[in-house]
C-alpha cells in the first residue's frame, strides 16, 4: 500500500472561515476537557488511602474506570444531545481529537515524551476528517463536511488511481491549508544499492561535506531575520494580554517564523535534489540530532534542522530511485580513509586531515565523508572497500569497529604509563 500526502492552500469565503474557526475552538474545548478528566483520575490515584494531603486531594470514587478513548467517546455522544455547540461540529472530527490525545499519552510512556499540554487558541491549529466521499475533488474545488465546496490552489495534479482517504485542515499564519492523504494498492520494492556511492558528513562549520570533495556552506535562516524577530518580541512583552494589538503582533511574529521555516524547507529540497544528481547510492550517519539541540550550540543546530533534511533526502532518494542508508557514526573523524590507520582524536579547531602513516591530506569533513562511504559499502556489499569491484577508484579499506576500539584502548594505556 502506497500512501502520499499532498498539501494545497485553501481559498475559503467568510462563511467557511467562521466554520473552520468554530471547529478549531470546539476541538480545543474537547481536548482540554478530556485531558483534564484524565489528569484528575491519575492524580486521585497517586497517594495511599491513609496518606492523603492535608491541603487538597482529588476525590474520585474508587470504582470509576480510567477515562480511556472508548469511555470518553461514549460520554461525548451523550454530551452532544444537550449541547448545540458540540452538535455544530462533525462527530468524527471530535472523535479524532480524543484519538490524538490517547495516542499522545501512549507515546508519553513508550517514547519517553512529555505529558500532553492544555491548548489555547493559538496551539490548536488543525483538525482531521477521517473519511472522504468518492469524487470529492472536482477541478480546483474539494467538498468537505459542513464546509461544502471550497476552492483551493491546485499547484499539482492528483495522481491517477489514488483514492483520497483523509483530509486535514491546517491553520497557519499565511492562511488555511488542506492536506490530502491518498492511497494506492500497489507494492513498491525498496531501492537496491547501485551506481556511484556517496558519503555525507554533517557539521556546523559546513552544513555537509561529500566524499567527492564538495563542501556546502551552512545557511543561517534564523540569523538573517533574528534582529527583526527580536524587536517584534520585545514589543509583544508590553502588550496587554487578550488585546487586539497583541493578537495582531502575534500574527506578525508567526508570519515571520513561517517565512523562515518555508525558506529552510525549500532550500532542503533543492539541496536534496542536487545531491541525488551526483550519485545513485548515498550513505549518511545515524546521528540522534535531538542531542545536538541541547548544548550551547542548540540555536545553530535547530536553525539548520538536520532531521528535516534527512527525512527530505530519504523521500527524494526514494522518489528518484536513489539508495539511501545510514551507517555507524562512531570514529568517523579518527580514521584515515586512504590507509585505514587510526589518526587519533581531532579538536574542533583542526580542519585538515593529515595522516602520519600515508601522508594523505584533505579537508577534515571530506575525510569523514569518505570513511562513511567506505563503511556503507562494507555494510552493503559485505566486504571491505579494497575488495570492491565497482571501478570507482575508492580509497583503501579500513579496520573493523572492534579493532578501532581496541587500538584506542591500547593508546590510552600507553599514555597512562
Amino acid at each position: 500500500m502506497l500512501t502520499l500526502t499532498y498539501e494545497f492552500k485553501l481559498i475559503p469565503d467568510q462563511r467557511q472561515i467562521k466554520v473552520i474557526e468554530n471547529t478549531l475552538d470546539v476541538c480545543r474545548s474537547v481536548w482540554n476537557f478530556a485531558l483534564r478528566e484524565r489528569k484528575d483520575w491519575l492524580s486521585s490515584r497517586q497517594c495511599s488511602v491513609n496518606a492523603c494531603s492535608l491541603e487538597k486531594e482529588y476525590i474520585i470514587p474508587a470504582d470509576t474506570p480510567y477515562p480511556n478513548y472508548h469511555v470518553q467517546a461514549k460520554h461525548l455522544t451523550e454530551a452532544k444531545k444537550n449541547s448545540e455547540r458540540l452538535k455544530s461540529v462533525n462527530a468524527q472530527v471530535l472523535q479524532q481529537v480524543l484519538r490524538t490525545l490517547d495516542r499522545a499519552l501512549a507515546d508519553m510512556r513508550s517514547k519517553k515524551l512529555g505529558f500532553p499540554r492544555f491548548k489555547n487558541k493559538y496551539r490548536m491549529r488543525s483538525f482531521l476528517y477521517p473519511q472522504m466521499l468518492a469524487n470529492c475533488v472536482q477541478g480546483n474545488q474539494i467538498k468537505l463536511p459542513q464546509l461544502g465546496w471550497i476552492k483551493f490552489r491546485k499547484s499539482r495534479e492528483i495522481p491517477e488511481g489514488f483514492e483520497i482517504k483523509q483530509a486535514r485542515i491546517v491553520r497557519r499564519a499565511s492562511g488555511y491549508f488542506v492536506m490530502l492523504s491518498m492511497q494506492l494498492d500497489v507494492n513498491i520494492p525498496h531501492v537496491p544499492f547501485h551506481g556511484h556511492p556517496l558519503g555525507i558528513d554533517f557539521g556546523l562549520s559546513k552544513f555537509l561535506a561529500t566524499s567527492d570533495g564538495e563542501l556546502v556552506e551552512r545557511p543561517r535562516f534564523l540569523n538573517r531575520l533574528h534582529r527583526e524577530l527580536k524587536l517584534l518580541q520585545r514589543r509583544l512583552r508590553n502588550k496587554k494580554k487578550s488585546s487586539n494589538n497583541r493578537h495582531k503582533l502575534n500574527q506578525k511574529i508567526a508570519r515571520l517564523h513561517q517565512r523562515i521555516s518555508d525558506t529552510r524547507k525549500d532550500w532542503h529540497f533543492k539541496l536534496a535534489h542536487h545531491i541525488c544528481d551526483q550519485a545513485q547510492s548515498i550513505f549518511i550517519e545515524d546521528i540522534d540530532f535531538r542531542s545536538w539541540g541541547r548544548g550551547m550550540l542548540s540555536k545553530d543546530c535547530l536553525d539548520t534542522d538536520f532531521g528535516q533534511f534527512i527525512s527530505i533526502l530519504k523521500w527524494v532518494g526514494w522518489k528518484r530511485d536513489v539508495f539511501v542508508a545510514e551507517v555507524d557514526k562512531n570514529y568517523t573523524s579518527q580514521i584515515c580513509p586512504n590507509c585505514g590507520s587510526l589518526t587519533g582524536r581531532k579538536t574542533l579547531d583542526v580542519r585538515e586531515h593529515n595522516c602520519p602513516e600515508c601522508g594523505y591530506k584533505t579537508h577534515r569533513d571530506v575525510a569523514a565523508a569518505q570513511v562513511i562511504r567506505n563503511r556503507g559499502l562494507e555494510n552493503t556489499l559485505g566486504h571491505g572497500v579494497s575488495e570492491n569491484a565497482c571501478g570507482d577508484d575508492l580509497t583503501g579499506a579500513w579496520p573493523s569497529q572492534e579493532s578501532v576500539k581496541q587500538e584506542i584502548l591500547n593508546a590510552s594505556l600507553r599514555t597512562a604509563r
